[in-house]
């Protein structure tokens, strides 16, 4: 099972880290990601990473504002968000799935609940 946590209300400009844990398995051999969905939109791709060795892979809109990490010893996944924007805001599910540079939802098998990341100016 997969659990988010570390959403809330930013300003604009601010910063949040997002986490997820799965206490029922391991990530090994896995790749984690984070995805988004806005209120009325589809659910887009934000950041993944290889389990085994960290290979990063980010959308566009969020790279070099965007952090994806992960603690093997925690079974964590980490989304660090900087310089967050109005359009950052959206609930944020990480997902657990088997192909490196996989963008679309249904490349994934395993979801969270998700957690709402809410920026105001």
């Amino acid at each position: 099972q997969l659990v988010e946590s570390g959403g809330g209300s930013v300003q604009a400009g601010g910063s949040l880290r997002l986490s997820c844990v799965d206490s029922g398995r391991t990530f090994s051999g896995y790749y984690m990601a984070w995805f988004r969905q806005a209120p009325g939109k589809e659910r887009e791709f934000v950041a993944a990473i290889s389990w085994a060795i960290g290979l990063t892979y980010y959308a566009d809109s969020v790279k070099g504002r965007f952090a994806i990490s992960r603690d093997n010893a925690k079974n964590t996944v980490y989304l660090d968000m900087n310089s967050l924007k109005l359009g950052d805001t959206a609930v944020y599910y990480c997902a657990v799935g088997k192909r490196y540079k996989a963008t679309l939802s249904t490349d994934y098998d395993y979801w969270g609940h998700g957690t709402q990341v809410t920026v105001s100016s």
